[in-house]
């Protein structure tokens, strides 16, 4: 399958690097605001690639079955509008957009077009949180009661996405920027409807992180229609070592990070006992799980059925908690799911 690119920064190679390596894959178009040498393309992503500058040149062409949008979130709806409209499968870069009403907007295009979609919530495919889930569907630790996932990665001048993260216009919100992947694991692992949201924000008085027009740490208390609670913090102006926190309680034991009890195997209350799993530890796009979850997205158009764990119909209803997560901060109360829904 020939794929195409809209957008060509950062993260962008990491995509390229990720399709390339799948077995009848191959990215053979590059669509960018800026010109780009095919030679030079093809020599250092090793796949034949054309460029464009013209978006409606590259999408028009028959020989292209998905496109993969690494565009500045700011352009994602219109981008993904016009390549959905066109009957290209879709690979969608986090955030799916900025607006509820855009998200909207992508979903019913995409429904009307049938075309299938991946959305970049990547991290539900990433040793740590493939071995939790099992472990929790396994009945390790019961029904979960309470459950915190919160993203700790400090975002400055040294990263790849500062330039424009800083900006409301492209990096919109701490959870829209990035810790959008915690609130969404934590959706994974604790399942359920959400009846109402309640978050907070603040920012760091460091200098290094005063360039940012939003507040830079959030942190979100989920309340689910059958009574669980839930957080997720979303810290990106943090001095410290890149961490994604979990702990997830149940009614047979416990999950914390790399670590468990359960009562259900008489594990040592006084110990945790070790999961085997990679714990994120990057907020570089290199080290992301692109490759695991792009395979599973072409085995799923292969079979003719929606991507698993991560389609468009899993990814809006976690984009409508975030929404209402930073509604809840611009007005300073808890928001309702049910008020808030951009269905």
């Amino acid at each position: 399958m020939k794929v195409g690119i809209v957008g060509y920064g950062w993260v962008a190679g990491a995509h390229i690097d990720a399709l390339n390596s799948i077995e009848g894959v191959e990215v053979s178009a590059i669509y960018s605001s800026r010109s780009q040498d095919d030679n030079a393309l093809s020599k250092r992503h090793g796949s034949s690639i054309k460029s464009y500058q013209n978006l409606d040149s590259m999408i028009g062409s028959d020989n292209l079955d998905v496109i993969s949008i690494c565009s500045y979130p700011a352009q994602h709806k219109d981008h993904v509008i016009a390549c959905a409209k066109a009957g290209k499968h879709l690979i969608i870069e986090k955030p799916l957009a900025l607006s509820i009403e855009d998200c909207a907007e992508i979903r019913s295009v995409v429904d009307e077009n049938k075309v299938k979609t991946c959305v970049c919530f990547e991290c539900r495919y990433s040793s740590q949180f493939l071995a939790t889930k099992a472990a929790i569907d396994e009945g390790l630790i019961g029904s979960i009661h309470y459950g915190e996932v919160d993203y700790y990665h400090g975002i400055g001048p040294w990263y790849g996405q500062f330039r424009w993260n800083t900006t409301k216009e492209n990096g919109a919100s701490s959870l829209l920027s990035a810790g959008c992947h915690a609130l969404d694991a934590l959706l994974l692992c604790m399942d359920g409807d959400v009846e109402e949201v309640s978050s907070y924000a603040s920012s760091s008085k460091s200098e290094i992180f005063s360039g940012y027009e939003y507040p830079t740490t959030t942190t979100t208390i989920i309340k689910f229609t059958d009574g669980r609670v839930g957080k997720a913090a979303s810290c990106i102006d943090c001095l410290q070592p890149y961490y994604f926190h979990t702990h997830l309680v149940g009614s047979d034991g416990s999950i914390l990070d790399d670590k468990f009890h359960s009562e259900k195997l008489s594990t040592d209350k006084t110990e945790w006992s070790q999961l085997s799993m990679k714990m994120l530890d990057s907020g570089d796009v290199s080290d992301h799980p692109y490759t695991t979850q792009f395979q599973a997205f072409f085995d799923s158009i292969a079979d003719g059925k929606e991507m698993p764990m991560t389609s468009l119909t899993d990814a809006y209803k976690s984009f409508e908690v975030i929404f209402a997560a930073d509604k809840s901060v611009e007005l300073g109360r808890s928001v309702k799911l049910s008020e808030f829904s951009g269905a």
